[in-house]
């Protein structure tokens, strides 16, 4: 008999659950943005956020927390209820935080729920409109002749373009002097103005600028040209063979969220992700929507994770 009360008790707890997963959110839901207003996680954010306001009849609140490369709004996302009425919007500086900070306040694999993965987009070599750098071309020699000398602006430690700019280090074999910024429209701005001489700008940040003069592309870091820019040729085709790099974005959850609603979650960006309009405005600032499986999204941030640490300990960064 208690076996049967048992069993009971938790199918009548799953209809509970299936029941209110269908009706959430009932409510507004968070979600933080783990880079400033202006940055290529914030643009993103808010195109997919405004659209899953409309399918569910609720708002999604866009709460910009920015800085530490996107641990300080992580921390604050870990420690939220999981009731799926908060959640969190990161690029690939999620993945990247374990190797960049001795002791974050979260664990990466423990706190979150992997929800899904939502674009991926290559980041684009600008520099000011005075720069004496025309071509990547002009960026490397000047680079191999004077180490040091060409500083290089990135958006916080352990964000996408800190990984970038590594990583040309590593594959180009040369050096430079990195200059932290909270995000990428400071980083922008400085650049425009001559203060810093060049940056990894996400093409989604760095585009309107392009398109209006006030940067020029140097060069782009997926395998293959971005048809925003078709004139703008990779690095890899410009004197570092086989180079790539994509900045990614995703969706996590505090640990522990009901399965239920993180699969309604799931399922409405998914259709956010799928809206014509959407994928229109996001393949306009070269995006690509990125579909994978549970499982495999799971698996994805597990490689990247190691496969980080291999890049920083190359590097010799040492973590913070």
């Amino acid at each position: 008999m208690k076996n049967l009360t048992r069993i009971l008790a938790l199918a009548l707890a799953a209809v509970a659950l299936q029941a209110g997963a269908q009706n959430y959110p009932t409510r507004p839901v968070r979600a933080i943005i783990a880079f400033p207003a202006g940055s290529a996680t914030d643009i993103i954010g808010r195109v997919i956020t405004a659209k899953v306001s409309e399918i569910w009849g609720q708002t999604v609140v866009a709460d910009n927390r920015g800085g530490a490369g996107g641990s300080i709004a992580s921390a604050i996302a870990a420690k939220a209820a999981p009731d799926g009425y908060t959640l969190i919007i990161n690029s690939n500086a999620h993945v990247v935080n374990p190797s960049m900070w001795v002791k974050l306040p979260y664990d990466t694999l423990k706190d979150f729920v992997d929800i899904m993965p939502l674009v991926g987009q290559p980041n684009v070599m600008v520099v000011g409109p005075a720069s004496k750098l025309k071509t990547f071309g002009d960026f490397l020699a000047f680079a191999k002749a004077n180490p040091g000398k060409i500083n290089f602006a990135f958006a916080g430690l352990g964000s996408g373009t800190h990984l970038n700019s590594e990583k040309l280090k590593l594959d180009a074999k040369i050096d430079f002097t990195l200059v932290s910024y909270k995000g990428s429209a400071d980083a922008i701005t400085d650049v425009v103005g001559g203060r810093v001489d060049t940056y990894f700008s996400p093409i989604s940040a760095g585009l309107p600028f392009i398109q209006a003069g006030k940067l020029r592309a140097l060069a782009i870091t997926s395998a293959k040209r971005s048809s925003q820019l078709p004139d703008v040729p990779t690095i890899a085709e410009s004197g570092v063979p086989n180079f790539e790099y994509i900045l990614w974005f995703g969706l996590w959850g505090p640990a522990g969220i009901p399965n239920p609603i993180v699969s309604k979650i799931r399922k409405d960006f998914g259709a956010a992700l799928q809206d014509k309009s959407v994928r229109e405005k996001l393949a306009t600032l070269g995006n690509d929507v990125i579909v994978m499986p549970p499982a495999q999204f799971r698996k994805h941030v597990e490689n990247q994770i190691a496969e980080t640490k291999v890049i920083f300990k190359a590097a010799g960064i040492k973590p913070q």
